[in-house]
């Protein structure tokens, strides 16, 4: 594999630390915690809808008609949106969590538990984008090194707000800093796992046509843990304008970013 495609993969993918070590540092409240769950939404929303999908359209526009690659588009999505709600099946609800939960920090409740709850299906919808995100690093890296380097740098930058997204309800529903920015780290190296399994084992799958595809499913996955998870939490009643604050700034440094480093 070579190195210097791989390297920039892997930093990109590290990335996803630094937002986890600024989550834990700024110690989330009830109410941060509702500004986090909106930013995280804003962010996965933008990424979605205005990255991933006008993406996609570009691609399959090439080889379908417009009716026909926007409803390839939407079937993608679609999908990816019914596979997160049935894995969101197999989590357990919010009183389960709360009882484990209050068995490891004792006076944990409910808000904690939904904050959990939150915490793993962002968790798994991140990382499901940066596996194929992580091949996207590493092919570009290896046709020119210039456009490595500079997806590289783009994907680092969308990481550090994912990193954080994951890392704030980790940190307010277990009060373990390590473990908060541990998992931020583990939805990162998503992408360098995902590098490797490309260019050692499944490198005839990842056509451009797969890719796309699983670009979209990872896409899906996001816009139904935001619907369905991020945004009952952070409009809140005691906390609405917190999390709808939130969810603006997260969808405006997205969409800000996506359109500086085209």
């Amino acid at each position: 594999m070579p190195s210097t495609p791989f390297l920039l993969t892997l930093l990109a993918g590290l990335s996803t630390a630094l937002g986890g070590i600024a989550a834990v540092l700024c110690r989330p409240t009830a109410r941060g915690l509702c500004r986090s769950a909106g930013f995280a939404a804003g962010v996965m929303v933008a990424v979605s809808l205005a990255d991933l999908a006008p993406a996609a359209l570009a691609f399959y526009g090439g080889y379908l008609s417009p009716l026909q690659s926007g409803a390839a588009v939407a079937a993608l999505l679609l999908c990816g949106c019914a596979v997160a709600a049935l894995l969101g099946r197999l989590l357990p609800d919010d009183d389960a969590l709360a009882a484990r939960l209050a068995m490891r920090c004792p006076g944990a409740g409910a808000h904690r538990a939904a904050a959990l709850r939150a915490a793993v299906g962002v968790t798994a919808a991140l990382a499901a984008h940066n596996l194929p995100e992580g091949v996207l690093t590493l092919f570009a890296g290896v046709a020119d090194p210039r456009l490595g380097v500079r997806t590289a740098l783009a994907v680092a930058l969308h990481n550090i707000p994912e990193g954080l997204a994951v890392a704030a309800p980790f940190y307010y529903a277990g009060r373990r800093r390590a473990q908060a920015v541990g998992m931020a780290l583990l939805s990162g190296l998503a992408e360098p796992l995902g590098a490797v399994l490309a260019y050692g084992v499944l490198r005839t799958w990842f056509t451009p046509g797969f890719l796309n595809g699983t670009m979209l499913l990872a896409a899906g996955v996001m816009l139904w843990v935001s619907a369905d998870v991020l945004l009952p939490q952070a409009l809140a009643p005691d906390h609405r304008l917190a999390g709808s604050t939130g969810f603006a700034a997260g969808c405006l440094f997205m969409l800000l970013s996506i359109a500086a480093l085209q």
